[in-house]
Order: C-alpha cells, then structure tokens, then sequence
C-alpha cells in the first residue's frame, strides 16, 4: 500500500515521455512565427495545449522544461533564438509568463476539476496573468535601453493585437487536447 502511495507521487516513464515530447512541441510552435515586436508564434497554442493534454502539474513542468531549454542555449525560441539574454530582453517576460499561466491552470483545474468551463476560465486568467506579466517587464526593459514607453503604447504594441488570435489558439488547443486524450491516455 505505502509502495502504491510512493508510486503516484513520482513521475512514470510515460509521463517523462510526454513532458519531454511535450517541450519540443513548444519550441516546433515557437518556430512558426511572424516578426513583430513581439512575435506572433503558436507558442501560446502549444502552451494551452500541453496544459490541457497533460494536465497542470506535468504542463507546467513541461512549460519549465521548454524555458529552461532555452535559457541553456537551446534555440527553442522564437526565430532560433535562445539563451538568458532573451529571457532578459524586452519580451522575456511574456516567455516567463507561461510559467504563470502554468501555474494558475494548475491550481484551478485542481480545485475545480478539468470540466471545459474550468480550463477556459483558468487559462484566459492564465493568459492574463502571462500579458501582465510580460507588459510590465516589457516597460521596465524596454525604459532601461531606451526611453520610457507608455502602457498604452506597450499594450498596443504586445497585447492588444494578440488578444483574439490566442483565444483562437486556446479554443483550438482545448479542442485538440479533448480528442486526443483517449488516446493519450494521461491520468
């Protein structure tokens, strides 16, 4: 009974698998990109994705992974880029802001459940928290290397235009995800 209890804290083997697989999904999406100040990528689809598939605690690990992937030098980011400065320049905080989203899936899908209702509440919230996140560190950057930068003007350079497109991409992730969790078999 104490082994059983053991065994569900720790990770399976397939679990490994599917964080792992689940990180390069991340980079492959975040390589789709259009420049722009921001550039619009499917890493927020594939952000939505993981967390639905996997669920919070795996997702958000996985969210890590991909970060961290990057931060070593991997170039998981957009464009090929990777590595601290990155993370540290004028839109690292909206990459460090998926570990936000991450975890507020993951505690709300907890409390409530993974009915439909619950993930969207808890990733529009998530996403919310990722464009606050990565706006205020976008100012504070963006005002050390060069001047001052309104948050009118920050929000209609790195929000504003993403709004519509990434409630497409989570609506389009919480479908995927649905279908292939029979498959997946992820409990």
């Amino acid at each position: 009974m104490n082994n059983k209890k053991e065994t569900q804290k720790n990770f399976r083997t397939i679990d490994l698998a599917y964080m792992a697989l689940g990180a390069v999904f991340i980079a492959i999406c975040s390589w789709i990109s259009i420049p722009a100040a921001v550039p619009f990528t499917m890493q927020t689809f594939a952000a939505f994705f993981v967390l639905s598939a996997l669920g919070g605690k795996r997702g958000t690990i996985t969210i890590l992974t991909y970060i961290f992937l990057g931060a070593v030098g991997v170039p998981v980011f957009a464009q090929f880029t990777s590595g601290i400065g990155i993370l540290l320049g004028n839109t690292g905080g909206y990459i460090v802001g998926f570990i936000f989203m991450g975890l507020t899936y993951w505690l709300i899908a907890g409390l409530f459940g993974k009915k439909l209702w619950v993930e969207i509440l808890a990733m529009v919230i998530g996403l919310t928290l990722l464009y606050a996140f990565g706006t205020i560190w976008f100012m504070f950057v963006y005002a050390k290397t060069n001047e001052a930068a309104g948050l009118a003007m920050v929000l209609g350079w790195c929000v504003i235009p993403f709004i519509i497109p990434d409630l497409i991409k989570l609506a389009l992730a919480l479908q995927l995800a649905r279908r292939l969790s029979p498959v997946l078999k992820i409990h």
